[in-house]
This record gives structure tokens, C-alpha cells and sequence, in this order.
């Protein structure tokens, strides 16, 4: 198989984003020259590595199988690079994923812990959606991802082999309101009450529900103000703009201004976080970095 290095990243970061066009911008290549990679790879292999699909390019099995080797290929490259500079004592970089709520809720106390008790662990963090961390692990350009699921909690994708999954944490979802508004001081808010209230949501991508909007709220939720950002949206529902949706694991960190309360007439909400990694065993590195989120996670249970 005479493949070539540039080839091989640029399969990797195509399955990673998704796109074309993500990925010539992530390698700061045109879109015709990533496309021409992949057509000389296919060649190559004698494989048709992705099926082109109206949102997207998905591997097909023959690129997962490539894929699940040129990542191996790449990273012992990568690691031989480090090992030659000469860079002295070398510390274990963990690449971690996280999407929105396992990012508030768990990643700053589990980090200050691990910093304290060990020292030689240094962690890198992405935030992203579901769907593209689950790419970033399968690709292996990400070692573990702290994700969110919902009943019935089904596996992150089909993809063969599995990603492993481990549960951490349930928790129920609330709703938050100003406390200084109509629902003030109110532990429980009737959904006939919220018919007229201003929703404040997360940008929807197009592999993602919709998030800050009660599931299964009747009729046609109002959506005035759109974030993906957490303090923007908490800070907005001390103001009054409106209402949102938030995982009870927050309420510690909740701003001043905003309380919680659950909902009547709806059924309860629960989501998980989840620690999801791709097959084989864990390391000492991995291990560490798991542990000090469970320590977290038994902190903050309510």
C-alpha cells in the first residue's frame, strides 16, 4: 500500500470534522487539495474510504479500518518527534473531550486535583458537541470524552469496535428561573405557567437536540434568546430574559439571581455524564485522570 503522511492526515482530519471544508481550514489547505488527497488515498488502498452524504462525509468500513491504523501510525510518529528533541523531562499529555455541562459541572475541581497529586499528568481540553468528540476519539486525535447522554442512554455511535462506555453521574434536569421574578422562591413551576415564557437555548448543530428548552413542552416554545455559552445564558435568567433548562450538578456554581425549580406536569428529566473512551486498556495516565473526576463527581452529587 504506497500511501503517503500528508494522505493519512488528511484522512484523519476529515473523519475527525466531518467535512471538507472543516478540515481544509483545520490543515489550512484548499478544499480541492484535501479532496485530492483523499481520491489518491482511495487509490491507494483500492478502498472508497468515505460515502459523501448530504451533511457530511461518513467513513465507510473500509476508511474506519484505515483510519483505526494510520491514528496509531501518526501518533507513534509524533511521539518519536518528541522523543528526539531532546526536551528533557517529558510529562504525559492527556487529551480529554468534554461537551458543555461535564466541562461546568466536573473539569475545574477534578483538574485542581490532579495538579496537586500528580504532577507529571498534564491535561489539554476540547469542548465540542457529542458527534464531534465521538469522531476526535475515533480518530484518536482525543484519548477520553466526558459526555452527556439521556435515556435510554444508547451507545454514542455504531461504529465497530464499541467505545467503551463508563457512567459517572446522573442527574436530574431542573428548571432555572430569576429570583427575583414571577417564580421566585417556588420549588416547583406548573407547565401550564411557562405556555408564555421566553426560552433561553444553545445553538442547535445539526447532530444535536436543541438544549436550554424543556423537553416535551406543549405547543411551540418561545426561543428569544439563543448561547451556547453557559455564564451568558445563567447571567440572562438573572436578568429576567427569560427561563432555561439546567443539570441539578450545577447549582453550586449557579450566579446570583437564579434559582432552580422542577417542573410539574412533565415527566422528570435525567441526564448522565459519561466517561466514554475507545477500546483497550486504560493507562496510568488515564487512570489518574478518572479518578480525580470521580472524586468530583462524589463532591458535587446531590
Amino acid at each position: 500500500m504506497d500511501v503517503t503522511l500528508t494522505g493519512l492526515r488528511v484522512l484523519r482530519e476529515v473523519a475527525e470534522h466531518g467535512t471538507v471544508t472543516a478540515a481544509a481550514g483545520s490543515l489550512g489547505y484548499t478544499q480541492s487539495a484535501v479532496s485530492r488527497q483523499i481520491a489518491a488515498l482511495e487509490q491507494a488502498v483500492g478502498h472508497r474510504l468515505f460515502e459523501r452524504r448530504r451533511n457530511g462525509m461518513e467513513l465507510t468500513p473500509a476508511g474506519r479500518t484505515v483510519l483505526r491504523h494510520a491514528s496509531v501510525a501518526l501518533g507513534a510518529l509524533a511521539a518519536a518527534e518528541t522523543e528526539l528533541s531532546g526536551a528533557g523531562r517529558r510529562d504525559v499529555t492527556f487529551r480529554l473531550g468534554v461537551t458543555p455541562v461535564a466541562s461546568a459541572a466536573l473539569l475545574p475541581g477534578a483538574l485542581a486535583a490532579l495538579r496537586r497529586h500528580n504532577q507529571r499528568a498534564q491535561v489539554t481540553t476540547r469542548e465540542g458537541t457529542t458527534a464531534s468528540l465521538v469522531r476526535a476519539l475515533r480518530a484518536r486525535t482525543l484519548d477520553a470524552a466526558l459526555l452527556t447522554s439521556r435515556p435510554p442512554h444508547r451507545a454514542p455511535d455504531g461504529d465497530s469496535p464499541p467505545l467503551q462506555v463508563t457512567p459517572l453521574l446522573d442527574t436530574h434536569l431542573l428548571l432555572a428561573v430569576s429570583a427575583h421574578g414571577p417564580f421566585a422562591g417556588r420549588a416547583e413551576v406548573d407547565v401550564g405557567e411557562l405556555a408564555a415564557e421566553a426560552w433561553i437555548a444553545a445553538s442547535a448543530a445539526v447532530d444535536e437536540p436543541v438544549l436550554g428548552v424543556w423537553p416535551g413542552m406543549p405547543g411551540r416554545p418561545r426561543v428569544a434568546h439563543i448561547t451556547r455559552d453557559w455564564l451568558v445564558k445563567l447571567r440572562l435568567v438573572a436578568a429576567g430574559a427569560g427561563v432555561t433548562t439546567v443539570p441539578a450538578s450545577l447549582a453550586a456554581i449557579l450566579p446570583a439571581g437564579v434559582q432552580l425549580s422542577r417542573i410539574a406536569g412533565l415527566p422528570d428529566e435525567i441526564r448522565r455524564v459519561n466517561w466514554v473512551t475507545t477500546d483497550g486498556p486504560a493507562d496510568e495516565t488515564a487512570t489518574a485522570v478518572l479518578a480525580a473526576i470521580r472524586d468530583q463527581v462524589a463532591a458535587i452529587r446531590i
